[in-house]
């Protein structure tokens, strides 16, 4: 293990105790195992079996591990953490960072920017002069991510970001992800390319989400020498079963982050001498609902006074209620949800959401009456 690696980076990205805990582990697995295109795969999770017995299976034809982080920890930052320890101690330039949808895509595309309030190598002095290269599914075609060609080679990183809902609805139908086509611009396509790297490292965000899904099937094709996933829920949700991952190599449940204070624990309300067998179930459902409007406009108010004496914007709080279905939440003035089925390359920043709803057609729910 590069304890000297583990150490700078730790104190110059100022990693919290599970964030540093997790960075010690990927080091320890890089000294154990040999991170190599198409290594021998059950050799390497027999080597972590025994350091880690957490770990069943890789669940996938490389291997990867799952780092099950609870959310408000800081999984943007380990990630930068983890692609500078693997740059700095193991020399690996080439990075494809999966995105569960399109805002935690934009989002991580804006905390790899350098300059950014949450720039996720802030004091990384090796990427100060020379900052890895961002290449994302918006841009990728335009070669910025070939290294070929160049007169001179460079160190410079690169990561890529891609969004795999994108890529989900590319390969309906058996089809192709886009990022498979043929690219004249590099004369091959941008997937070959990357599948020939003899460094390439897959980091999986919020990875739950999409684990099973066929978008995620094409890119495991890409077969990486290592594959790390992050996530909050370590199980795939299959009807009513959960199916928990087998490659879990470190854990640091809600309830860990909820006794170390990096998540706030949830006010409960509650009534001297209440005694629920008095109320109807109507009268009940109209209690919580009284005292939950309540609790929201004290805090409204809180909220307001905090902003207006210590000259800051205004928060505005919401609430959310959770109703049985959709005849329920009719019946308390709530109001049903409307699906839309929009094309991914069909959304652009000028669109509002009253504009799409009338361009597209919803899908109807199962407790919704057919129309006329």
């Amino acid at each position: 293990m590069s304890i000297q690696h583990v150490n700078a980076i730790s104190k110059r990205l100022s990693l919290s105790a599970p964030q540093r805990d997790s960075l010690e582990i990927l080091a320890r697995v890089c000294e154990i195992i040999s991170l190599e295109k198409n290594g021998n795969t059950a050799r390497a999770l027999e080597t972590i079996k025994t350091e880690f017995p957490s770990v069943e299976d890789f669940e996938r034809d490389f291997p990867s591990l799952c780092f099950a982080i609870a959310t408000g920890v800081g999984k943007t930052r380990l990630m930068g953490a983890f692609i500078s320890y693997l740059f700095l101690s193991e020399g690996i330039r080439h990075f494809f960072v999966l995105a569960p949808n399109l805002t935690i895509y934009n989002k991580l595309i804006t905390d790899f920017t350098p300059n950014t309030a949450k720039y996720v190598f802030q004091g990384i002095s090796e990427f100060a002069v020379n900052p890895p290269v961002i290449i994302t599914g918006d841009n990728y075609e335009s070669g910025r991510g070939i290294r070929d060609g160049r007169l001179f080679e460079t160190n410079e990183v690169h990561v890529n970001i891609f969004n795999i809902s994108k890529i989900n609805s590319e390969v309906r139908g058996g089809k192709s992800p886009r990022i498979k086509r043929l690219s004249e611009y590099i004369g091959q396509s941008y997937f070959d390319y990357l599948a020939a790297l003899d460094d390439l490292v897959m980091l999986m965000d919020e990875s739950h989400r999409y684990r099973a899904s066929a978008g995620v099937r094409a890119i495991n094709e890409l077969n990486p020498i290592l594959g790390l996933e992050l996530t909050a829920t370590p199980q795939v949700q299959r009807g009513q079963r959960a199916d928990p991952f087998k490659n879990v190599i470190y854990s640091y449940p809600l309830s860990s982050a909820m006794t170390d204070g990096f998540v706030k624990e949830p006010a409960v309300a509650t009534r001297e001498n209440f005694d629920a067998a008095n109320y109807s179930p109507e009268g009940l459902e109209k209690v919580k609902l009284e005292d939950g409007v309540r609790i929201h406009e004290n805090t409204k108010v809180e909220l307001e006074v905090y902003a207006r004496n210590n000259d800051q914007p205004m928060v505005k709080p919401f609430m959310l209620v959770v109703a049985q279905d959709t005849a329920h939440a009719k019946a308390h003035g709530g109001k049903p949800w409307a699906y839309l089925l929009i094309p991914h390359d069909q959304i652009s920043e000028q669109m509002t959401l009253s504009g799409l709803a009338a361009g597209f057609t919803y899908v109807r729910k199962r407790e919704e009456p057919a129309g006329p």
